[in-house]
């Protein structure tokens, strides 16, 4: 558009794209974390965390810069800056020789630690971070506390309680199951030998009872069978020895009259014919 010249029917679209470019959709700014807090006790270390986020890649040009201000201070100090991969520490001031490095800034690390602390390090330390061309934000605090024994937070303390609870209730479940699985795993037991038993017994009831049947049926073959053959034996054996003697001694004694053949056909056909009748 020729400057002067009026305004074409395109000219409100065009500033309302320029409007919403311009305020609608600022540069997005750096952002820098800490804790709030920090708790140490005397002549021990803590760590000072610090981390950012940007929308640009890790630059080689990014920095890091610590600043102190003591509690009931106005002023804060540089105590430490890393730059160009580098780490310097201030050569002046109550920390020279107690900072030590433990950022990384490929992962977007710049903390600090702090050795032998003391109670004259009561304050508020803070951390700002320049990832060009990601520089505009606002820088982060966080507050040093220095006792002589680290109290016990209620958190800790909360958190340790509802731990010991879980932990408790997790051995009660535990111990729950593995009662059950024992008590089940002897029912099943109980049970198969409850079972192995009854067969047992049912086979050898079936056993005897067959036994006792094979028993009753030799006893009633034998007073019917072998006791009639035995007897029809016994007789024959007895007649024939009192032939035999008596055809041995016929010689001795001349007035025994000795049984004809026909006469003990006849007999042994009538002994045999009453014991078929019985």
């Amino acid at each position: 558009m020729v400057p002067g010249a009026p305004w074409s029917s395109s000219s409100p679209v065009l500033a309302v794209l320029l409007f919403s470019a311009l305020v609608l959709s600022p540069a997005q700014a750096i952002v820098v974390y800490t804790d709030r807090e920090v708790h140490g006790a005397v002549g021990s270390r803590v760590t000072l965390h610090c981390s950012f986020w940007s929308s640009e890649w890790v630059s080689d040009d990014i920095s890091f810069t610590w600043r102190y201000q003591p509690e009931g201070g106005r002023d804060a100090i540089s105590i430490f800056h890393y730059a160009k991969g580098q780490p310097y520490i201030d050569e002046v001031g109550a920390f020279k020789e107690r900072i030590q490095w433990v950022g990384d800034p490929r992962w977007k690390d710049g903390s600090i630690v702090i050795h032998n602390l003391d109670y004259s390090d009561n304050g508020t330390f803070t951390c700002d971070v320049k990832n060009p061309p990601d520089i505009v934000g606002k820088t982060s605090q966080v507050t040093l506390y220095v006792f002589e024994k680290v109290p016990t937070r209620y958190g800790v303390v909360l958190g340790a309680v509802i731990g010991g609870v879980l932990g408790v209730v997790l051995l009660l479940l535990l111990l729950f199951y593995l009662v059950r699985y024992c008590w089940l795993r002897r029912q099943a037991t109980l049970q198969r030998r409850l079972s192995a038993m009854e067969k047992g017994k049912l086979h050898k009831s079936a056993k005897d009872s067959s036994k006792r049947g094979r028993q009753r049926l030799a006893g009633r073959a034998g007073r019917r069978g072998p006791g009639v053959e035995s007897s029809k034996g016994a007789q024959v054996v007895v007649i024939e020895m009192e032939l035999r003697k008596d055809e041995q001694n016929s010689e001795l004694r001349p007035a025994v009259k000795s049984p004809s053949r026909t006469s003990l056909k006849n007999a042994l056909k009538n002994m045999m014919g009453l014991d078929l009748d019985k």
